[in-house]
């Protein structure tokens, strides 16, 4: 199963206005349920006099955990668009909630999908996103004679050396993708 997946970098909000209605979509990363009820918690108490919090959020890679709510409007019409635009995104680990002020006209089922489907993509397209993926901890330890080297060759490879110890020997660790950890730990050997 592939482990590499997309999220968001922080907090994003986007906004528009629909028939006077006032959609504010704000994206969060999030990595547990509590999160996602924290993060809606945070954004009723931030806007009260709102009509409508719609939400939707996925946790977890592969086969995530997802749940949306339509918060009072139409079944189906608020919450399934946001977490399809999620969906089509590809975002997982995040979570949308979609503030609806009503603007006294009422948009009908379609204007309301369409208001909270591009809500929820103004939102995400515009977020600054992570790219995730399962890394690993290796630790080194060599002689002085091979420090210089091998710190020359993990700079020419983009890798971090992290936390030089110099005593009897040189102690260090790296950080890679879990699936070159093999390939990394077999050239530090060599």
């Amino acid at each position: 199963m592939d482990m590499v997946f997309t999220t968001l970098a922080h907090h994003h909000t986007a906004d528009i206005i629909e028939k006077k209605s006032r959609f504010i979509a704000d994206a969060f990363p999030i990595r547990s349920v509590a999160d996602a009820e924290a993060a809606i918690a945070a954004v009723r108490q931030a806007h009260p006099a709102a009509r409508h919090h719609v939400y939707a959020y996925r946790i977890g890679v592969g086969v995530p955990y997802e749940r949306f709510s339509d918060d009072g409007e139409p079944s189906g019409t608020a919450g399934r668009p946001v977490l399809e635009v999620m969906r089509k995104q590809g975002i997982d680990n995040a979570l949308v909630v979609v503030t609806r002020y009503f603007g006294g006209i009422l948009l009908g089922a379609n204007g309301l999908v369409r208001a909270y489907t591009e809500a929820a993509a103004a939102a995400l397209t515009a977020a600054p996103k992570l790219r995730c993926q399962p890394m690993v901890e290796i630790v080194v330890t060599c002689d002085y004679s091979h420090y210089g080297k091998l710190e020359y060759q993990l700079a020419q490879a983009g890798i971090a050396l992290r936390d030089p110890n110099f005593a009897d020997t040189v102690s260090f660790r790296v950080i890679v993708p879990d699936e070159h950890a093999q390939q990394t730990a077999q050239q530090f050997a060599d």
